[in-house]
């Protein structure tokens, strides 16, 4: 039976394809303390991911797109600090995979220490539909995942909570991609705006889940209570992608 996509954070494989990059946290990447944004480190995961396909030389490296995602900060990345990431896969299906990604600090003794997982769907980037993964990515990645399959499907509650209240709508035009869709990092800018807006903890788990393509023009809701944060996105009443936001530690 596969298993839930992008719910555990699995360690490295015994055997099979690893790609480790660095990067230096930039001003521009921090919140108004220093620490790396929920935001920025999505980014970090995204193009760490592409980097990887395009170092194997995969041949639909840039035809992958993000259906779900987790974050776990245990030790926040700062201003200026070298990091190393590391990723690989770890399970995949039909025409997704999961990908797991760590973050660490490279020269702090009590450097970032940040983990990611997330599935991403491979599509025809004519179409735009979903296509099924390949002898190439098998022979790529496939030992890595080591006979692990996950299914695409859901974990947040799609509908709003009775509690939610509006919240304001950060995106912008410059937020949508090549697809035409708001990009899986610039969502993650308004968990992190609530994050800061609330005043809860940075070290915690973000989950963001995308259920249909996401556009400019939507609300978002948000419901704050004593366990964390859940938000939802909706275009026409429609719920596109669902926030929640765990504090831990």
């Amino acid at each position: 039976m596969s298993e839930l996509p992008a719910t555990e954070l699995l360690p490295l494989p015994a055997a099979g394809r690893t790609y480790t990059a660095t990067r230096t946290v930039r001003l521009g990447d921090v919140d108004p303390n220093g620490d790396l944004r929920l935001d920025a480190v999505a980014r970090y995961l995204q193009d760490v991911a592409t980097d990887d396909a395009v170092d194997a030389g995969f041949s639909n490296a840039m035809g992958w797109l993000v259906r779900r995602s987790m974050i776990r900060v245990t030790r926040p990345a700062v201003l200026n600090e070298p990091i190393e990431l590391t990723t690989y896969c770890t399970g995949f299906g039909r025409s997704w995979a999961e990908r797991r990604t760590t973050v660490r600090g490279k020269d702090r003794v009590d450097g970032a220490e940040i983990d990611g997982v997330s599935l991403w769907v491979q599509i025809d980037v004519e179409s735009g539909r979903p296509a099924r993964l390949t002898d190439e990515f098998v022979d790529v990645y496939g030992a890595a995942a080591g006979g692990r399959t996950v299914s695409s499907k859901f974990s947040l509650v799609r509908d709003p909570s009775p509690e939610a209240a509006p919240v304001d709508n950060p995106f912008r035009a410059t937020d949508l991609d090549v697809f035409g869709h708001l990009n899986n990092a610039a969502q993650w800018a308004l968990l992190e705006g609530l994050v800061q807006r609330h005043g809860l903890p940075r070290t915690g788990v973000g989950e963001v889940e995308f259920a249909t393509a996401s556009q400019v023009a939507g609300d978002a809701v948000a419901a704050v209570h004593d366990a964390g944060l859940d938000a939802w996105y909706r275009t026409d009443d429609t719920t596109s992608t669902v926030f929640r936001w765990r504090p831990v530690g």
